[in-house]
């Protein structure tokens, strides 16, 4: 029996690559990709930080340029208020409102504060020393 000798002008070559075509881009391009993408991210998160800084100023800005006007608001609401109660004890009390029953100057045994003759008329006589 003879020997098996490879054919005349030998074997064909055996492929042992796969032959797939390549999906997608190359690495670089992905990359570039991303980084357009991050940067424009980045620009209009910068965009919006500024804009926001801006609408705070600008409120800011607002309430001290309306201060004097809530200001001038709250006073005439206090003196109205303060006129009401005016009118309200005088129609209750009528028109003696004196803060004591009498004229009598009447010391504390704890403290007699310094009263000084010119400070109260008429009471030179009463004023302790």
């Amino acid at each position: 029996m003879p020997q098996d000798m490879p054919p005349a002008g030998g074997y064909a070559p055996v492929q042992y690559k796969r032959n797939l075509p390549f999906r997608g881009f190359r690495p670089r391009t992905y990359l570039l990709g991303i980084g357009v993408v991050m940067a424009y991210g980045w620009y209009k998160l910068v965009s919006g930080i500024r804009e926001t800084n801006e609408y705070a100023r600008e409120k800011m800005w607002a309430r001290i340029h309306l201060l004097p006007v809530l200001q001038a608001e709250e006073d005439r609401d206090q003196v109205r208020r303060y006129l009401a109660d005016q009118a309200r004890e005088k129609e209750l009390l009528g028109e003696n409102t004196k803060v004591y029953h009498s004229d009598r100057l009447i010391a504390s045994l704890l403290y007699v504060p310094h009263v000084h003759k010119y400070d109260i008329p008429d009471q030179e006589e009463r004023v302790m020393p």
